[in-house]
């Protein structure tokens, strides 16, 4: 960790001043993803020379861990068992196998997009929207993921901090800090730009799975608070890392999950949480090169406040 950790009353104040409100027009859906034209896809598929893809998605799994909140779960409509044995009419009917999957893709472990409905402060989603617009009955009636539906392709930049600090992993106690963005940029010879899609790397993946699940009352490092100012003159288009996005314990009394609420709510800028950016960085170590064309397609799936994705990056 490289800085000194604001206290309260600057994270509150950062609600205001940070605030993309009124940007992009008063009925906006977007937010921070309108900063992708053109321009900016065009320069993304530039970048593709070896056509190699990496995945940045975790695997889902029904399994049980200890940081897991709510068990996926798996149900087979049908399987191929018995298939062998069935009367010839049997046959004729069951030629398929089909499952129901049925997740809360929200929390710590899947990989997945935050529509910019996931958060409110004081009632109000982005752009003033009530938080009272997400029902029961209707779900999220404004600010959805349906608003990329068309998918989401940019520049891709990672950040290797492990990397940079000559270290498997970062220590979950420290967060990190605007410092450290600067220092990665320094060392991996990169600039994060407008419209970017930021990816970085804390090593928490690899620790997971090294050492095993983390309980959720176990210290998590992730980007503080303190690097919405940097992300917002930055211009960053979509944040992703390989945490669930806020550092563990919170600091503060009133906030909670505070880089969330800036950042969705006042910023507008959309989340990747629980990547997997194991097998990215090699491949970015290898070409010296941490920049990539990276697109995310999240499902069509009407009034839901995100989904479960699987970024790829293409060099």
């Amino acid at each position: 960790m490289t800085g000194n950790i604001p206290d309260e009353a600057q994270v509150l104040e950062w609600l205001d001043s940070l605030s993309n409100w009124g940007r992009w027009g008063p009925d906006d859906q977007l937010g921070c993803l309108n900063l992708i034209g053109p321009t900016q896809r065009q320069q993304a598929v530039a970048l593709v020379t070896d056509g190699l893809p990496v995945s940045c998605a975790r695997p889902i799994t029904t399994e049980m861990a200890s940081d897991v909140t709510f068990q996926v779960q798996r149900y087979m409509v049908d399987s191929g068992e018995g298939r062998d044995t069935d009367p010839p009419e049997r046959r004729y009917t069951r030629r398929g196998a089909a499952e129901f999957i049925g997740m809360v893709f929200h929390g710590q472990t899947i990989t997945h997009i935050d529509a910019m409905s996931h958060y409110s402060w004081n009632g109000l989603m982005y752009n003033g929207v009530p938080a009272n617009r997400i029902t029961s009955r209707e779900g999220a009636q404004s600010h959805n993921i349906e608003a990329a539906y068309q998918g989401i392709i940019s520049r891709g930049v990672l950040l290797d901090l492990p990397a940079v600090k000559g270290v498997d992993w970062l220590d979950p106690t420290q967060p990190v800090m605007p410092q450290d963005l600067d220092d990665a940029e320094q060392a991996q010879n990169v600039h994060v730009q407008e419209g970017d899609i930021l990816l970085i790397r804390t090593g928490n993946y690899r620790m997971r799975l090294e050492r095993g699940p983390l309980s959720p009352s176990d210290p998590m490092t992730a980007c503080q608070a303190a690097c919405a100012p940097w992300f917002k003159e930055r211009g960053i288009a979509m944040l992703g890392t390989d945490t669930s996005n806020d550092a563990r314990p919170n600091p503060y009394a009133t906030i909670g999950n505070p880089l969330h609420t800036i950042c969705l709510v006042s910023l507008g800028l959309w989340f990747i949480d629980n990547a997997n950016l194991e097998e990215l960085a090699p491949a970015c170590a290898q070409r010296n090169r941490h920049e990539f064309m990276l697109t995310l397609a999240p499902l069509r799936l009407r009034n839901v406040t995100g989904s479960p994705v699987n970024p790829i990056a293409l060099f």
